[in-house]
């Protein structure tokens, strides 16, 4: 796969280097020591949702899939680890050859999860399984967090349009990443066309300020836009005074013009005025677009008005006050030795700080009452209880080493419509509170 297919530019040649210098040493440790082949099992989750959030959204699982098929350590990446002394002979010459070879399960795109939840398992080798904790986390915890933020605002929208534009506010890369978490998490359509044209999400745009501000009058620009994009275009009427604005923008365009955007001001009050001035102008169907550091609660707040649509940047790129989902990659099971027969044992992190860990290889399952939605989210190790068998949350995502999972965007987009309208409706609340519904382990007898 071609790396630009992640967000990559063309001339990184693989996603080895994404990671922290501890995970090789590990490695070269776990090697001198025999214990590197031990037969592991990791697990991805988070021990609480941020603050005020209901629930959380499965995200990036397309893009870590594609990252561990390109974790390859190349010749160039061997000669800067080697100049670096970062580790030995042996060590490089084992990364050399680094293909992974296990297994992969996870809760599948676009789900909803928990507290908990064992959103991710990685099985295979201690070795092949702890080289993948820093890019599987750095994927997982920036795209769930931006999914989770655009599922809250898409809530809130009550189904109008949602457009993403953040690509100016956050790092170029995590901008193309940030508008497929947001196409999942429900938006409609995205400004970046690396977006666009990486993940076939569809793109808008028009115009900006500075194209009013070039023209000597605005309704010189109003032209030139109209005569160029059509009479359906979206015309920028707040560059001055709006009323006059939007007075042009029908003049020149006529009452077939497609829409007008609002960039600042009280956007409440602003768009019945200019709803009302629309109307009276006879320009009926001409859409209102606002846009200016929306978040959830400010489109929330203009459920009334007469919006057709919002553009959102800032607050959704930044997760709206939540740039990670906390998520954790952790050992919760491995091999008394490197004999592939060796029975698994459940390892668990114990220390004091709220940062425990609970051990065993996890199985995870969503109860429903019986309307069909979910009231708890059921976690345990060992047999599935028989009335939880046919909701189980895993799915297998890559098989000794070959993904089997691979997923259109459209897919999972539907996915997460369906699971979020699988919950309570106290889900799409904004107020604080707890996650919509609780976390139940059950313990049976395992590692395996």
């Amino acid at each position: 796969m071609n790396t630009a297919d992640l967000g990559l530019p063309v001339d990184v040649p693989s996603t080895a280097l994404f990671t922290d210098q501890y995970e090789l040493t590990m490695v070269q440790a776990a090697l001198k020591a025999g214990t590197a082949e031990r037969h592991s099992v990791f697990e991805v989750f988070t021990r609480r949702l941020p603050d005020g959030r209901r629930y959380g959204v499965v995200a990036g699982t397309g893009r870590v899939l594609d990252a561990v098929e390109n974790f390859r350590f190349d010749a160039d990446v061997l000669r800067f680890l080697g100049e670096r002394d970062i580790v030995d002979a042996q060590t490089l010459d084992w990364l050399g050859s680094y293909r992974f070879s296990g297994d992969i399960w996870g809760y599948p795109e676009g789900e909803v999860y928990f507290p908990g939840s064992p959103i991710m398992r990685v099985e295979g080798s201690f070795a092949e399984c702890v080289l993948l904790e820093t890019v599987i986390l750095s994927i997982l915890n920036h795209d769930s967090a931006i999914a989770a933020a655009a599922s809250r605002m898409a809530s809130a929208a009550g189904g109008r349009p949602l457009i993403e534009m953040g690509a100016r506010r956050t790092h170029e890369l995590a901008a193309v990443a940030a508008s497929r978490a947001a196409y999942l998490g429900g938006f409609a359509s995205t400004s970046d066309l690396a977006a666009g044209f990486r993940y076939n999400i569809p793109t808008v745009g028009t115009s900006a300020h500075a194209f009013t501000l070039l023209h000597d009058h605005e309704r010189d620009a109003f032209r030139a836009q109209v005569n160029s994009l059509g009479r359906g275009t979206t015309l920028l009427v707040d560059t001055y005074d709006v009323a006059e604005a939007v007075r042009t923008a029908v003049e020149v365009a006529g009452p077939e013009l497609g829409a007008v955007r609002i960039d600042s001001g009280d956007l409440l009050l602003v768009a019945h005025r200019v709803r009302q001035q629309l109307d009276e102008l006879g320009a009926r169907d001409t859409k209102i677009i606002v846009t200016s550091d929306l978040d959830e609660y400010a489109i929330a707040s203009l459920a009334a008005a007469p919006v057709d649509a919002y553009g959102v940047g800032t607050q959704l790129v930044t997760g709206s006050g939540h740039p990670t989902a906390s998520m954790v990659y952790k050992l919760v099971a491995r091999a008394e030795s490197a004999d592939p027969k060796a029975p698994l044992v459940p390892v668990a992190k114990k220390s004091s700080g709220g940062k425990t860990s609970v051990g065993g290889r996890k199985w995870a399952a969503r109860r429903l009452d019986a309307d069909g939605i979910a009231e708890t989210e059921v976690v345990g190790t060992g047999a599935v209880p028989a009335d939880l068998v046919d909701r189980q949350l895993l799915v297998e995502l890559v098989k000794s080493g070959d993904v089997v999972a691979r997923e259109s965007l459209d897919v999972v987009r539907d996915r997460h419509t369906a699971a979020r309208d699988g919950l309570p409706l106290s889900a799409t609340q904004l107020s604080r509170g707890e996650p919509v519904i609780p976390t139940e382990y059950v313990h049976g007898r395992s590692g395996s």
